[in-house]
This record gives structure tokens, C-alpha cells and sequence, in this order.
């Protein structure tokens, strides 16, 4: 299984799907942006989109899923009402009004995708995420409210916190977590979707205790605003932070990632963790994960130390 949200966690789940048809995601519910925080200010509902992702990244290998996962992405153009809606979110946000459980929903949709496990919010109630972001080394710190402002605003990330505090977590996503195998933290924008899971008391607990392995996959490179100074053994220091007590046993990242291997040796190794280096970048010179990279290095890895076999 695999916690996250965005472009992160369906990169994560577009290599898991390949070892495994058994494969869960948490996805965080603090969007605020887009068509998201439209249709999530208008109707007082989770925000679809991180959910969308997650279902199209796990849609069923066929001609049918692979359909219906392009239909998912769809994004509305020009200047009507509907303009910038991914269809996905309006079929989402339909489904949830017709059975009033967004768990249900979302199996109802993976459904129809053929999906290959489940897609789960970390809660069941929409979020907001707020940071103290100081703009200079000598600034005052000033508080920064929403996804999409804690994501896009530069400066020193002094702490990021969820609105409410404390909220409670989607049950079916705690016992996920502690049911799981493997639990995959990672990648994707560190404060705004993968630091968010561990600032939901239950499912940090979970975390924390579950039997399952703990990875960690790192970034290939800090590029958003949040985390633009950071460098991987940095992304780890803030791992430890903000989930006190947290073992981890697998650290992977991208071997061209990495400029100082010792300095992310020993933070692996503050978590518990072995540190493991692989091509994992896509080969066009983007910034993302490659699917096959990725599933061969985590097909390698299972059964292997401290990492569970596939089934």
C-alpha cells in the first residue's frame, strides 16, 4: 500500500499495481485548488482530484480500464462553467451524493475501472493545511493557509499543521495501514501530501505500529517552492520531525538524486533504515519516476533483507 497524493503517489502505485493486485492508497484530502476546492467549496465535499489520480494510476490492465481511466483524466476546455473539470471529479462527486459515503464511492468507481485494490481518504472529513513559512532567514514567519499556498510559497518551512487539529482518520484506511505488507511513503511534495498522513494522530499510530515493511521513496528532486533548498537526507530529518518514534526499513532513491551519499546514509540510518540506490528516473529527462524502472527496482528488493515477498 502507499500513502501520498498528486503526481507522487501515482507514480508509486503505477509500479505496485505491476507486482501486486492487492495494492491500497491513502490519499490525502486537503486540495484546495482547481477543480478540487471548486467542487469541494461548493458542495462541502472531500476533494476529488488526489483520489482521481489514485484510481486512474490503478485501473485494470485492459482495454475497459485503461478507457475508463482516460475518461477519469478528461479535463473539461474553453470558458463555460465546466471549464478546468476533470470529468473524473464530477463522476466522484455524483457517486458521493447518491450514497452519502465517500468510501463507497470510490469502490464504486474502482469498480468500474477494474482497479487493482483500493483507493481510501486519510479521513473522511475535508482538510486544511496551514504552514509557518518564513520568507528570509531573518523574517518573522508568517502563517500560510491551503494546499496550494503551503505547496507554491518559497521560503523556510518552519511547521505545517492540519485545520482541524487532530482530525480523526478514515477507519478503513488505519486498518489498511496495518493489514498492509508494505507501506510506501513517498514521493511527492513533502509538506503538502506525504507529511499530512503522519499529522492525523490514528494514522500516524498506525504507521508507527503496523507489522507491515515501511519504505520510504524518496524525490528525485526538490523543485516545489516548499522544499526547493532541501536535499533527500533534509526530506528524511523532516520525516523524523513531525512522526517522532517512526522506523523505517527501506529508504529507495534515484541514484543521479543523490549528491552526498554518506550525509543520506546516516539520516536513513537515524530512521532504522537501509539505503537503497537504483536508476529509477525517467529516461526523457523529466521529473518523474519511471513505472518499469521503479517496479524492477522494488521487484528486486522484495523478499530480500527487510523487505516482504510479492504475492
Amino acid at each position: 500500500m502507499a500513502l501520498g497524493g498528486g503526481h507522487g503517489l501515482a507514480a508509486s502505485l503505477a509500479a505496485l499495481r505491476r507486482l501486486s493486485d492487492d495494492v491500497t492508497a491513502v490519499v490525502t484530502v486537503a486540495d484546495n485548488g482547481g477543480s478540487s476546492g471548486r467542487l469541494r467549496e461548493q458542495y462541502e465535499m472531500l476533494p476529488p482530484g488526489d483520489l482521481r489520480m489514485a484510481l486512474a494510476a490503478l485501473c485494470g490492465d485492459d482495454d475497459w480500464g485503461r478507457t475508463w481511466a482516460g475518461v477519469l483524466q478528461h479535463r473539461f476546455a474553453g470558458d463555460g462553467d465546466l471549464s478546468g473539470h476533470a470529468l473524473g471529479n464530477l463522476l466522484i462527486a455524483a457517486v458521493w451524493q447518491r450514497l452519502d459515503d465517500p468510501v463507497a464511492g470510490l469502490d464504486l468507481v474502482g469498480a468500474l475501472l477494474r482497479s487493482h485494490g483500493r483507493v481510501l481518504p486519510m479521513s473522511r472529513t475535508p482538510l486544511s493545511l496551514q504552514a509557518l513559512v518564513r520568507a528570509t532567514p531573518d523574517a518573522e514567519p508568517s502563517l500560510v493557509v491551503g494546499q496550494v499556498q503551503v505547496a507554491t510559497t518559497p521560503g523556510e518551512m518552519v511547521d505545517v499543521s492540519l485545520l482541524p487539529p487532530d482530525p480523526a482518520a478514515c477507519s478503513e484506511a488505519v486498518k489498511a495501514v496495518l493489514d498492509a505488507d508494505l507501506v510506501v511513503l513517498g514521493p511527492g511534495s513533502w509538506f503538502s501530501s506525504v507529511i499530512p498522513h503522519l499529522l492525523v494522530p490514528e494514522l500516524a499510530d498506525a504507521v508507527r505500529t503496523t507489522s507491515a515493511t515501511r519504505l520510504v521513496l524518496l524525490n528525485l528532486r526538490s523543485a516545489t517552492a516548499e522544499t526547493k533548498a532541501y536535499l533527500p537526507q533534509n526530506l528524511l530529518e523532516v520525516l523524523a520531525q513531525y512522526a517522532p518514534g517512526l522506523v523505517v526499513d527501506v529508504v529507495l532513491a534515484d541514484a543521479s538524486s543523490v549528491p552526498d551519499r554518506d550525509a543520506l546514509v546516516g539520516a536513513a540510518a537515524g530512521l532504522g533504515a537501509d539505503l537503497v540506490l537504483a536508476d529509477l528516473a525517467d529516461q526523457s529527462g523529466g521529473d518523474q519516476h519511471d513505472p518499469a524502472r521503479l517496479t524492477t527496482a522494488l521487484a528486486a528488493l522484495g523478499g530480500r533483507g527487510k523487505m516482504p515477498a510479492w504475492r
